[in-house]
C-alpha cells in the first residue's frame, strides 16, 4: 500500500499572510486539524496545525481588553506560527514508511508531493483507516493470534494451512520479531471456519495460540 492510495488529494491550503483567527475558522469549517501553507506560485512553504494556532491565541484569562485582543489577532498571521521546515513524502512512498516518519518525528501529518508539487496530505487518521483494512477491522470472523517459528516459509505454511481447511483470510498482520527470540506472531481474521476448526488447522504450523475470539 502506497501513500497515494490513502492520502487526501487537493488538500486545503492557505497563504502565509492569512490572519490566525481566519485560519482557525477555516479549520473549523472544513473539519480539519492542519493547513498547508503555499506561496503565490503554489509552492509549499509551511504547515500549521490547530494546536499552533490555538497556542498563538490569547488566553481567556488575559488582562487585555477585547479591543486590544482583536487588534493583536488582526496582526498575527499564519507565517508567524507555521512550521517552515516541512517534512514531506512522495506519493509513491510506502505507507508504513510514512507512518514511521510521523511516529519518529512526533507529527500527525505529511504533505505529499508529486514531481516536487503538492499533491495531497497523509495523516495519522489515514494510517488508522489503512490499519482497519489490513486487519479486516470492519469485517466479521474469527480473530486469531499465534506464535510461529522463525524459520523461512513459516508465514506461507500458516496461510496455506488455513486455505486448505477452507478458511478465507480477510485480515492479516505480522508482529516484528523481537531481538533474541526465534519466532514471531501472526494475527489473522478468518471467515468460513469455527474457532475449533481454525485452531486445529494451524496447530501443526504454529507453536502456541496467544488469543482467539469471534468478532
Amino acid at each position: 500500500m502506497l501513500v497515494h492510495e490513502q492520502m487526501t488529494p487537493n488538500p486545503v491550503t492557505v497563504t502565509h499572510g492569512m490572519p490566525v483567527q481566519e485560519a482557525l475558522g477555516l479549520m473549523k469549517e472544513r473539519k480539519i486539524r492542519r493547513l498547508l501553507v503555499v506561496d503565490d506560485k503554489g509552492r509549499l512553504v509551511g504547515i500549521v496545525s490547530e494546536k499552533d494556532l490555538l497556542y498563538a491565541s490569547p488566553s481567556p484569562s488575559t488582562s487585555l481588553s477585547v479591543y486590544e485582543i482583536n487588534y493583536l489577532l488582526s496582526k498575527l498571521t499564519v507565517e508567524k506560527v507555521m512550521t517552515k521546515k516541512v517534512i514531506s513524502v512522495a506519493e509513491d512512498t510506502p505507507l508504513e514508511e510514512a507512518a514511521r516518519i510521523m511516529a519518529d518525528n512526533k507529527i500527525g501529518g505529511l504533505p505529499v508531493l508529486r514531481d516536487g508539487k503538492l499533491a495531497g496530505i497523509i495523516t495519522e487518521t489515514d494510517v488508522f483507516h489503512a490499519l482497519l483494512q489490513l486487519f479486516g477491522g470492519r469485517r466479521s470472523g474469527v480473530r486469531l493470534t499465534v506464535s510461529v517459528p522463525g524459520a523461512k516459509g513459516s508465514v506461507a505454511k500458516f496461510t496455506a494451512a488455513i486455505a486448505e481447511a477452507g478458511g478465507d483470510i480477510v485480515g492479516l498482520g505480522l508482529k516484528e520479531l523481537t531481538e533474541g527470540k526465534s519466532g514471531g506472531e501472526i494475527t489473522v481474521k478468518v471467515q468460513g471456519l469455527s474457532k475449533d476448526r481454525l485452531v486445529a488447522a494451524v496447530k501443526p504450523v504454529s507453536t502456541a495460540v496467544i488469543d482467539i475470539r469471534e468478532v
